[in-house]
């Protein structure tokens, strides 16, 4: 569930396309560090032989990444830090902000890396990824995500890790580090922000499927993830910040959650949620 409207994202001349609408709250952190230069550019500064003349060296690798999230100050930000194609090597050639902006966007430009917010419009991440498997599968063109959310949700790490993502890290990430991430995930390696490794590696420890829930599966994501801030203790307003939502909002998601759980009051759903292990 969103917060903002926005329209459908729009394919640039040249390959790029954009998916512009209003945020409803201030840009996550993306981390303070300038973005790092891609490999080569890398080793070539560090060469002690000196930086080779531009007709002896090799081009500069690049690689073409698509950013899916539904609050477009959020976009403008990771945009504004990695973006720097001369620098970086990354080119941001579409945006989008749900779920039918990204098929259509990631469709036209075919990246080799899509950022991929876990909670969007019309589905989630997860549909997304439903719906780009044919382009996941592409043996000489494939598209890799990486989730990029500010859930550290054991069930949207590994939701997002069954559809076929490469990897997941939290918006706390530098630009430094996500401009390395991509560049990993380009190469088919898996990245993940240290912590959410583990919930990877117990989901798929064991073959036998988790067990259904039918009571969360009740929820949507974003009730999911107020219900998760509301058993941790959480003020209205302090999770209306974090989510960057409205309190007025926040109150509406918290009222569905304890018709659709037949609760009653935050302290049944915090201990909902505990013996629930989702806190």
């Amino acid at each position: 569930m969103s917060d903002a409207n926005e329209p459908a994202g729009t394919v640039e001349p040249g390959g790029g396309a954009t998916g512009a609408g209003a945020a409803d709250g201030p840009a996550a952190e993306t981390g303070s560090a300038a973005a790092a230069a891609p490999p080569q550019a890398a080793a070539e500064a560090n060469d002690p032989a000196g930086t080779p003349d531009s007709a002896d060296a090799g081009p500069v690798r690049r690689v073409r990444v698509v950013l899916v999230d539904d609050h477009r100050m959020f976009r403008t930000g990771v945009q504004a830090e990695i973006g720097q194609t001369e620098r970086t090597g990354v080119e941001v050639v579409g945006e989008a902000a749900d779920v039918d902006q990204a098929v259509s966007v990631i469709t036209a430009t075919r990246p080799e890396v899509v950022l991929l917010d876990v909670h969007l419009p019309g589905g989630g991440g997860v549909e997304v990824l439903r719906r780009c498997a044919p382009l996941m599968a592409d043996a000489e063109q494939p598209v890799r995500f990486l989730a990029l959310s500010v859930s550290d949700a054991a069930e949207d790490v590994i939701g997002v890790i069954r559809g076929g993502a490469r990897g997941y890290v939290t918006k706390t990430i530098t630009g430094t580090d996500l401009v390395n991430s991509v560049f990993r995930v380009q190469d088919g390696d898996a990245v993940f922000s240290p912590r959410l490794a583990g919930f990877v590696l117990d989901a798929f420890a064991s073959t036998d499927a988790p067990p259904v829930d039918e009571d969360l599966d009740r929820l949507t994501q974003r009730e999911r993830e107020v219900l998760r801030l509301i058993a941790r203790g959480y003020a209205y307003k302090e999770i209306a910040k974090q989510l960057f939502i409205s309190v007025k909002t926040v109150e509406s998601h918290v009222s569905a959650v304890l018709r659709k759980l037949q609760l009653s009051n935050r302290h049944e759903l915090t201990r909902w949620a505990t013996a629930r292990r989702l806190v």
